[in-house]
């Protein structure tokens, strides 16, 4: 039976992959480094901290969080006001809360990118659990993230559904033994494939929910 439901933020919540894009390359500008678009969509679901290890071959772990912290104020300077929703995220988020399934959120970015979120979508009621990639020791597709979400929600993996945009993410959620929708916003939905079932839209990941209930 499934009483959870875990979401990734960016590119399932939030339509987040320009903003996201547009940070990395005003971060890579001032370093004297760049991003190509292939590079981005590669590394897209995984935590900033592994990109900028993985792209801009930084080994010196207190850089790593210099840049990291930069890259993530970047991007909240840039969607601060104006947070790109991603179609049918509140109306979903309210009414499997109305049902009374827990909600979570499993996210590599950091709490302060989710709470900026929750504050100005209104959505601090419905989404109390807040699992980041400053909770966990190993980033997606590695499953900590959504176990841990698991356990903050006091649930089991198997009552869990997790909805993932990256294919990172839902390695993630397979490895942890979760049910895995995944939201083909960011990706193809072939990319997606070793999720359980891949929908264009998050109206089409309620009705999943209901029949696996």
């Amino acid at each position: 039976m499934i009483t959870a439901v875990i979401f990734d933020m960016d590119g399932v919540l939030v339509d987040s992959y320009a903003p996201h894009l547009e940070s990395w390359r005003v971060l890579a500008k001032e370093i004297g480094a760049s991003i190509s678009d292939a590079q981005f969509d590669h590394t897209f679901g995984r935590t900033s901290r592994d990109i900028i290890r993985m792209l801009f071959d930084v080994t010196d772990d207190e850089r790593v969080r210099d840049y990291d912290d930069r890259k993530e104020a970047l991007y909240r300077d840039i969607v601060r006001g104006s947070i790109p929703e991603m179609p049918g995220a509140t109306a979903l988020l309210n009414r499997l809360a109305g049902q009374g399934i827990a909600l979570g959120v499993g996210t590599s970015g950091p709490r302060a990118n989710i709470d900026l979120v929750c504050d100005e979508l209104d959505w601090n009621a419905l989404l109390r659990v807040r699992v980041t990639g400053a909770d966990v020791m190993k980033g997606k597709p590695d499953p900590e993230i959504f176990l841990q979400g698991a356990l903050r929600l006091e649930v089991t993996p198997a009552e869990c559904v997790v909805v993932e945009d990256a294919p990172a993410g839902v390695e993630a959620a397979k490895r942890a033994g979760m049910r895995c929708i995944g939201l083909a916003s960011t990706h193809e939905a072939g990319a997606l494939s070793e999720a359980d079932r891949v929908v264009d839209a998050l109206d089409d990941a309620w009705l999943l929910i209901e029949s696996w209930r």
